[in-house]
Formats: C-alpha cells, structure tokens, sequence
C-alpha cells in the first residue's frame, strides 16, 4: 500500500485496514519499521493473560460481542432495556431505526475522555468515567431527546437537533466543565454538527422511510441484504460510505473524504477506520432483533484504539524504539504505526486466547475476543502500570479517533 494509490475505495473497507496491517507487521518483523521494536516471543503470555481475563468476566465463555451495548449495562441493569421495554414501537424497523440512532451517536461520542472526567446519572445515581461514563451520558442524552427535534419523538436523531448542538450544549449534557474536564469536546460537538448535515444532505441514503436521520442507515442495510442475510464487512461499506464526510480535518483522496486513514512515510496511506468499525459490530444486535442475519464477522477487523494497543505495550510485545517520553498527535507516524500493528497482533492473539480457552473460531469469533477479552485486559494492565488507567503513550485527543 503507496502513497501513490488513486481509488479511495481501496481504502475504505475492513480488508484494507487488515492488509495494511500485514504489511507493517512484516516490517517490524524484520526490524525495519521505523519507531517501533516487536517482541513476538512476548505474545504468548499476553494471550494467556488475555484468556485469564475472559475466564474472570465470563465464567461460562458465554460472551457476548464487542459492541457498544455493553456500555449501557451497570451493575446488571441494562439500561436501554429498561428505556425500550417502555416503548410501543409500531414494528421492528422503527425500533432499529431508534438503536441506529442512539448507537451512531454514542459512538461518535465515544473518544477518549481523559483521566479526569466524570458523569453522575441523575436518574440512577450511577456514576461512570472513561468509555461508560460517556456511554452512559449519551444514553441520557438521547432519552431526553437531546438530539431529536420532535418534542413528541425523543428517542431518534435527526438532522435538526444534531445542527442545533453546540460545545456549551455538550459540556451541560455531560456535565463537563472546568472541575469535569473532557478532553476534546468542541470536536465532538462539531463532528454531530457534520453528522446532521451529512444525514440532511443525503436522503437518498439516509430518509429512505423516514425523515433524514443517522437511523435511516438500517434501511439501507436491509436492503443490501440478500434473503435477509448481510455480511458484516457490507455494515462497515455502508458506514465508510455514508458518514465519511462528518470527519474533519482528514486525508482525502480525489475528493472522496478517507476518514481514519493516515499517512505513513514507509506504510503510505493506512486505514484504521476504529469509530467506524465500533460502530459496524455495534449494529449487528439492532440488525438481528430487526431479522436479519448477520456473517463474515470476523471479515471486521480488531480495533485499533488505546486498549487494545497498549495491551500489547504494556505487556512487552511492542515497545518504542524511542524511550524518552513525550506527547504525540493523533497523526503522528508512530501513532499510526502503533495502531495498525495493533490490528495485525490481534489477529494473531485470537487464536492463541481460543486455544487456552478450549472454544473454536466459530463458537469465539474476534467480536468475542475483543468484549472478553483483549479490551478488558489493556484497561486492566493500565491500572496496573499507571496510577491513572491512562495509556502507555500520551496522544492529545480531538475527540474523534480514540
């Protein structure tokens, strides 16, 4: 993969980010990518932490996958069950529609945070930081109908009420502040800002049934599926096509937006496509309660964010080739660098954690590896290694990619 590719479509899917993987593992393989040092000997001891962990949270393997659902759930409450259940939804597509909706935007809401951050649930008194924390803030938010303009209507999102929030609006919903920092949120609130005009200026594929909302994608899904049946890496297609001009301030290639993809000066351009990708495993459920059968799961790749790849810093797989500490931006070559590898070592730990598990490709795919799992594990061995949870390596945060 070049600097010199001219089809951004080549770019824009679940096999391009896995192919670029391979290639920079190849490269630190043989000692030849810049920043980073691999101590593949390391791995097999970072698989059996990975698969102690999983025993821990999950004692019967019985996992469910990685997707943002999971976020939502608090001491055994599932929380969106007991906002749904409340709902007479007038069939199972409008009901998707709404998951779409309060997936999309939580998603997108879901970069780092920072240390510092926190929410307190004023319904249940729940208190939450990091990924929950803002998982739980969107979830509230979009109950009470923060990004829907139809009073009548609180549980979707819509082109008007996605243009009508701003940072000061953001900061009250998650309680964000001078004493509550949140890394990044002026980029959040303007990444929504790009959602609602993209969904507004698309209803062709995005208000095929309803009014023009970030929902409006289940339509399109379910259409692409072929007797009822929708393989996985086509939800990520869809996404990358759809949503990529809300990105601000990334690559593009001919005129079409890249989103998550950066350039490299050994690699070229690199797809990591994360928030993407998060949100792709994220709609699987929605999909499936709506009938449809979703495949080729494991044609998604893992995901190329701090936990899972400060799992494999942290337990002394990749180590910088720099050691003096220092700050880096999102876009940073070893930033990228780092993140694409991340991708390649988690496919080859999975199977090394289904083996200690005693479970198969099939019964365990990655969706599965990664919930259990190799995400669980990087937040576990951060607070082992750090006071603050944080990640092995200090990346200023817009907001958008962690």
């Amino acid at each position: 993969m070049t600097l010199r590719i001219s089809d951004a479509s080549a770019l824009l899917s679940a096999g391009a980010v896995r192919s670029c993987a391979e290639e920079a593992f190849a490269l630190v393989e043989a000692g030849k990518l810049d920043d980073w040092i691999l101590n593949l000997g390391m791995l097999p001891a970072c698989a059996e932490f990975v698969a102690n962990v999983v025993r821990k949270r999950y004692p019967t393997l019985d996992v469910p996958f990685h997707a943002r659902w999971r976020h939502f759930v608090f001491g055994g409450r599932d929380l969106w069950r007991e906002i749904s259940q409340d709902v007479r939804w007038r069939d199972v597509d409008v009901r998707a529609r709404a998951e779409f909706d309060l997936a999309i935007t939580s998603v997108l809401l879901d970069a780092g945070a920072g240390p510092a951050w926190r929410f307190v649930d004023p319904s249940t008194d729940l208190s939450a930081s990091r990924s929950e924390g803002l998982a739980l803030a969107s979830l509230r938010l979009f109950e009470w109908g923060g990004f829907s303009a139809d009073p009548a209507d609180p549980l979707r999102a819509d082109a008007e009420g996605l243009a009508r929030l701003d940072g000061t609006a953001l900061a009250d919903a998650l309680q964000a502040g001078e004493m509550n920092p949140l890394d990044g949120l002026d980029g959040r609130a303007r990444l929504l800002n790009r959602l609602g005009q993209t969904v507004d200026a698309n209803p062709g594929l995005f208000a095929l049934h309803d009014a023009p909302r970030p929902g409006g994608l289940f339509d399109e899904l379910k259409g692409r599926a072929a007797g009822g049946v929708l393989p996985a890496p086509v939800i990520l297609e869809v996404l990358l096509e759809g949503l990529g001009p809300i990105w601000e301030n990334r690559p593009s290639l001919g005129g079409v937006p890249l989103g998550d993809c950066w350039p490299h000066p050994q690699l070229g351009y690199v797809p990591l496509h994360k928030l993407s990708q998060w949100l792709a495993y994220s709609l699987i459920e929605p999909l499936e309660r709506a009938g449809l059968r979703v495949v080729e799961i494991d044609g998604l790749t893992g995901l190329a964010e701090y936990r899972n790849g400060g799992l494999f810093v942290d337990a002394g797989v990749l180590a910088p080739a720099d050691h003096a500490p220092r700050a880096y931006d999102v876009g940073d070559p070893a930033i990228v660098a780092w993140r694409s590898l991340t991708v390649a070592l988690l496919d080859r730990i999975a199977p090394m954690v289904r083996e200690r598990l005693g479970v198969s490709a099939e019964q365990f795919p990655l969706a599965k590896v990664l919930e259990g799992g190799t995400w669980a594990a990087g937040r576990e061995i951060a607070r082992k290694r750090r006071a603050d949870g944080g990640p092995p390596l200090l990346i200023h945060s817009d907001g958008t990619v962690f």
